[in-house]
């Protein structure tokens, strides 16, 4: 019987080895520190897939997280995913700021252009001392703010990595308090869809993290994929890929519940968006 992947010219050997190296583009288990946990939850709708995800630490001791979805599914994507995070890893060690870093990945992805190939990323950096969060998105969807009053999206949305070219991306910062949250997903999420081809859409992932709470991370990313699973039925998706940061109820470094200020907009460093309203910052509480 011929798979998918001979009539494709791919040996079930090769499939084997892709699978394996699909791995390498997933952290290998949660992040667990004193003052906040990251857990994440992946899918592909084949073998393959073309999301990735990573968090580190540089020598700043600020975590590092990106994500990415690039266009298509199956290995020809995996491959261009493995392409796009071994140029991400080359950038994040000279620790450019959120901004800078989806500005020089897309200039490198230009060099040599793939005209069907491109990738939606989120470049994000978290201080663990103060939970002070700067997010930096190339067209990935927004991350979701969970906190003790609500679900709330943080910051603007930007053009996809390696799909023009002086593409330029806005740094937005917020501080986060005790027993927040900050659900960050791939578009293959919020676009599943039903028999009717209705998208599964962020009123119903809001909706799904109101009912589930942060105060459990693998029991939140548990819901929603459950959610978008009995949503979708057997309709055949894109992949899907969710990474949750946590601050717990209580930490040792004081915090204030203020968003970053600069003065006036004019002293603001270049390239820097402040968040507005209440959204950006909440009071210490339970989310349930």
């Amino acid at each position: 019987m011929t798979t998918p992947g001979e009539v494709l010219g791919v040996s079930n050997l090769e499939q084997v080895e892709a699978c394996l190296a699909q791995k390498l583009l997933l952290p290998r288990e949660p992040l667990l520190a004193s003052n906040f946990d990251v857990s994440y939850m992946a899918r592909t709708s084949r073998d393959v897939g073309g999301d990735f995800l990573d968090y580190f630490y540089l020598a700043d001791e600020r975590l590092r997280i990106y994500l990415g979805d690039v266009v298509g599914k199956g290995l020809p994507a995996a491959m261009f995913a493995g392409l796009a995070i071994g140029t991400l890893r080359s950038i994040h060690k000279t620790g450019e700021t959120p901004a800078a870093v989806p500005e020089t990945f897309n200039k490198r992805l230009r060099v040599r252009p793939d005209p069907s190939r491109y990738c939606a990323t989120q470049y994000a950096v978290l201080d663990p001392l103060t939970l002070e969060l700067s997010v930096a998105n190339a067209g990935i969807p927004l991350p979701l703010h969970l906190s003790a009053i609500g679900c709330s999206l943080l910051g603007e949305g930007g053009l996809p990595s390696g799909l023009l070219d002086f593409a330029q991306y806005d740094r937005f910062i917020y501080q986060l308090v005790t027993a927040d949250a900050v659900l960050f997903t791939t578009g293959g999420l919020l676009e599943a869809s039903d028999s009717h081809q209705e998208g599964f859409g962020i009123a119903r992932l809001i909706e799904v993290c109101g009912e589930a709470g942060c105060s459990h991370p693998d029991r939140l990313l548990r819901a929603v994929f459950t959610r978008v699973k009995e949503f979708a039925n057997a309709n055949r998706q894109d992949d899907m890929t969710a990474v949750v940061i946590k601050c717990p109820r209580a930490i040792m470094t004081p915090l204030c519940p203020q968003i970053i200020q600069f003065g006036n907009m004019s002293a603001a460093p270049e390239g820097l968006k402040l968040a507005s309203g209440s959204s950006a910052c909440r009071v210490a509480s339970n989310f349930e």
